[in-house]
């Protein structure tokens, strides 16, 4: 199974990370989406899973997304949220994949036994950070994370 990882789009959803996520079986956006049809589009390439970052606070449209989610996909458990600091210091068990966003900053690395990942931002560029997104890949219910620095026209 390939899961699309994306996030902090902040409105703007580039053609280059269109194109990365395609064939993914499921697309996980980890927050501050910025408008509703970047959810639109991301669904027309894969079942999605979208959370409320701190700059869709207020936003109607995006009222209706939570803070956070878990579940499994191809029998491995993930919790996605915006924040790193949002996640609960206990997380269940079966949670083996944490998918975080906000900083812009891509990362993956295991902590006290689950992968946690941050694909970056997708969207503008802040500072001098990568535009990225990741990919989850899960084979014989091993989770494995890759992230895919977009090479922009």
């Amino acid at each position: 199974m390939k899961i699309g990882l994306i996030s902090d789009t902040h409105g703007l959803l580039r053609p280059e990370a269109l194109a990365a996520l395609a064939g993914c079986d499921h697309i996980l956006h980890a927050g501050d989406i910025g408008k509703p049809e970047i959810l639109d589009a991301l669904r027309q390439i894969a079942p999605l899973t979208a959370v409320r970052g701190n700059n869709d606070e207020g936003l109607a449209w995006a009222a209706e997304l939570p803070e956070r989610v878990e579940l499994e996909l191809g029998g491995v458990g993930i919790h996605l949220v915006h924040q790193a600091d949002q996640v609960p210091p206990r997380l269940p068990e079966a949670i083996r994949v944490v998918v975080i966003g906000h900083s812009h900053k891509p990362l993956i690395e295991t902590r006290d036994g689950r992968l946690w990942i941050n694909p970056g931002s997708a969207g503008p560029r802040r500072f001098k950070l990568p535009i990225s997104v990741g990919l989850l890949h899960v084979r014989d219910g091993e989770p494995d994370a890759e992230l895919v620095e977009l090479a922009l026209a």
